[in-house]
C-alpha cells in the first residue's frame, strides 16, 4: 500500500513537532513530493495550535525546509471547517494526499480521515501503528534536534522544559512513568534541525509561563 504514494503531490498536516516532521521525512523518502505543510493558527494567541509557534518562526522553518507552510487562521469554533476549507484549497492545487503524523490514537486517526474524506482526498500516517519508543529513537539516530517546549505538569515534571531530545532525555522521562514519544500529551517539542533543513532554525525562549495543567517556554525568532 506505501507504495502506491510514490510520485503523489502531498500536503502535510505540520505542527512544528516531531512526529509530523518525521511522517514528513519518511514520506519524502518514499518519493512522494511536498507541495506545502499546513499549519492550523490560534488567532486569538497569534501562535500555532498545540505548539505554539509565531508566525515569524514558522517562516524561517518554511525557508530552511525550502517547502511553504501555510497557516490556517481559526478559533477553536471554526476549527473544522477552516481545516477542511484550507485542505480543499490544496486538492485544487493538485494535492493527492494529506500526510499526518499520528501514531496509534484511535480518535485522531478518525478526525484526520474524516477532514480528508470531506474533500475527497487520501489520508496517509507514514507512522501508524509503529512501537512509540522505537518512532522517537529513529528520529534521534536520524539527526534530527528538537527541543521539549510544552509539558503536561500532570504527567512529566516541568524540569524538562527546553531538554534537547535526547537517548538520554528519553530514559528520563520513560523512567518518570511517562510515554517515550509524549503521544498521550505528555510533552510537545519543537524541530529546528535535521537531515530535511538548509540549516539550522534559530530561536530563544521567553520565560515559562503557565496555562492551566501546562508548561510553556514560549519560543521566538532570534
Amino acid at each position: 500500500m506505501i507504495k502506491t504514494f510514490s510520485g503523489k503531490s502531498f500536503v502535510a498536516s505540520y505542527s512544528g513537532g516531531k512526529d509530523s516532521i518525521l511522517a514528513i521525512y519518511r514520506a519524502i523518502k518514499l518519493g512522494m513530493k511536498p507541495a506545502s505543510l499546513i499549519i492550523t493558527y490560534n488567532i486569538a494567541m497569534e501562535r500555532s495550535w498545540f505548539h505554539g509557534i509565531p508566525n515569524d518562526l514558522l517562516n524561517e522553518v518554511s525557508a530552511s525546509l525550502g517547502i511553504p507552510i501555510k497557516l490556517i487562521k481559526t478559533s477553536e469554533k471554526d476549527y473544522v471547517a477552516n481545516f477542511e476549507k484550507e485542505l480543499k484549497a490544496q486538492k485544487e492545487n493538485g494535492v493527492e494526499v494529506c500526510v499526518f503524523g499520528d501514531i496509534d490514537l484511535e480518535e485522531h486517526l478518525q478526525w484526520c480521515t474524516a477532514r480528508c474524506d470531506a474533500v475527497g482526498i487520501e489520508a496517509f500516517f507514514p507512522l501508524w501503528q509503529e512501537e512509540r519508543k522505537a518512532l522517537v529513537d529513529e528520529f534521534i539516530e536520524n539527526g534530527f534536534t528538537a527541543n521539549i517546549i510544552v509539558v503536561d505538569t500532570e504527567r512529566l515534571s516541568e524540569r524538562y522544559l527546553g531538554r534537547t531530545l535526547s537517548p538520554e532525555t528519553v530514559s528520563s522521562i520513560i523512567a518518570e512513568g511517562a510515554d517515550a514519544c509524549g503521544e498521550n500529551g505528555e510533552y510537545h517539542t519543537f524541530v529546528s534541525n535535521g537531515p530535511l533543513f538548509k540549516t539550522p532554525v534559530s530561536f530563544c525562549y521567553g520565560e515559562p509561563v503557565k496555562y492551566g495543567r501546562y508548561a510553556i517556554l514560549p519560543i521566538k525568532k532570534v
